[in-house]
């Protein structure tokens, strides 16, 4: 694992363990827990091809809401997230032609800062660090070798941004959020050749059940 990967791992982590010490009694004010899922379309924004088409998807997952403050709570999830895109090649420099389908599943780590407005919505923002489970390419046309790239083409971890907003209706609430990666997908040559420099971006509405009330 690359240094920079421990340091974001362990920055994590330090920043789960801080929300995990919040004192109980803070804690006990409303804190939530519970199970969400939803939709996802991800893109990958790679250059030099002639169509690029969103991927559809899907997230599902456990988050835990914990409060401290009447309008401040930190909530920690962790989610299983497919992302990805299609693009279609048309390049004599990189010798491609015809379409990929770039197929990437992450197990998602977002630690959000919530504020909440009023009773019943809320305003998510933080840093997210995802681990690559399983990453696969799937094409038509006239496509070489770099077809068969796997997982070990691709960077096991990603990091980023995520923003959101979400409304509360008693055990059941519904939001959207734009997830934003910071880091270069592609970690080989080959990989690389394909991909450029592109990063993850994932936009997604999602539905929670708080399992607490």
């Amino acid at each position: 694992m690359k240094p920079r990967y421990k340091k974001i791992i362990i920055g994590f982590i330090a920043l789960l363990l801080c929300a995990l010490v919040i004192p109980i009694s803070l804690m006990a004010q409303d804190a939530r827990t519970g199970i969400k899922g939803g939709f996802n379309v991800s893109n990958l924004y790679i250059d030099n091809v002639s169509d690029e088409n969103l991927r559809p998807g899907f997230h599902i997952g456990v988050f835990t809401q914990l409060p401290v403050s009447e309008f401040f709570a930190i909530q920690p999830e962790i989610m299983y997230s497919t992302k990805g895109a299609s693009a279609t090649y048309n390049d004599d420099l990189i010798d491609l032609e015809g379409e990929y389908s770039f197929n990437l599943n992450y197990v998602d780590v977002p630690i959000l800062a919530t504020f909440r407005l009023g009773e019943s919505a809320e305003i998510h923002i933080g840093p997210y660090v995802s681990y690559l489970t399983n990453a696969n390419i799937s094409s038509e046309g006239s496509i070489d070798e770099s077809a068969n790239l796997d997982r070990d083409n691709f960077s096991t971890i990603d990091y980023g941004l995520s923003a959101g907003f979400q409304l509360n209706f008693n055990a059941i609430s519904v939001g959207t959020r734009y997830n934003y990666g910071l880091n270069q997908v592609a970690d080989s040559d080959a990989a690389e050749a394909i991909l450029g420099d592109a990063r993850n971006s994932l936009a997604q509405i999602y539905m929670t059940f708080n399992l607490t009330n």
